[in-house]
């Protein structure tokens, strides 16, 4: 599918609504409002982008700030247990990659920012998130504390297991014992609480 075919969407619809109206506070609570209204107006421009539609939003930075948000954030919302949560990973970090080559995600004000970073956070690869952490250093310094945070926790959890435990029921993966007790004792959530408050 190319960009030239029946594609109603628009990036200054996705930025207008994540950005302007859901904001820094609502981007990470889950609410179920917010969820059934991303799957309500951006549910068919996913499908579109899974075709390979938006060719076009990659060719200046707004485009793709909006379609990594389309492409890695949104379907987090949209397919909550679900494997389509973790479908459109891959092509969303190719278009952040490229993106940050340019240093397009500079031209980006923060906090908005990080969502060229997001998709990197997200990659089970070690060297991606490694990557992210140093992006945040660098290139979020007015906003990106928390970030870093979780950017650190994400990569401790990559470094210890090289997934994301917290995956494999969904993704049908058989999870091991270490993984298995890692979850027991807390998971993700103590890897954060471990950043935050070394011992």
């Amino acid at each position: 599918m190319s960009d030239a075919m029946t594609t109603t969407t628009r990036p200054e619809d996705i930025l207008g609504y994540w950005i302007d109206e859901v904001g820094p506070e609502g981007w990470y609570r889950q609410d179920d409002a917010v969820d059934e209204t991303i799957r309500t107006r951006f549910r068919d421009a996913w499908d579109e982008g899974m075709e390979g539609a938006y060719a076009l939003w990659l060719t200046y930075p707004s485009g793709v700030l909006a379609y990594a948000i389309l492409m890695d954030q949104f379907p987090r919302n949209m397919f909550r247990d679900d494997p389509r949560a973790y479908a459109s990973d891959r092509v969303a970090s190719a278009a952040a990659k490229q993106a940050i080559g340019r240093n397009w995600d500079i031209r980006i004000d923060e906090p908005a920012r990080q969502f060229f970073y997001l998709p990197l956070m997200h990659a089970e690869n070690l060297c991606d998130q490694d990557r992210c952490v140093r992006l945040i250093c660098e290139r979020m310094p007015e906003t990106g504390a928390d970030n870093l945070v979780h950017a650190k926790a994400h990569r401790e959890v990559i470094r210890r297991f090289g997934r994301f435990p917290h995956r494999n029921g969904v993704l049908g993966r058989n999870s091991t014992a270490d993984e298995t007790a890692f979850m027991e004792e807390g998971g993700y959530g103590r890897v954060v609480r471990e950043i935050k408050e070394p011992a």
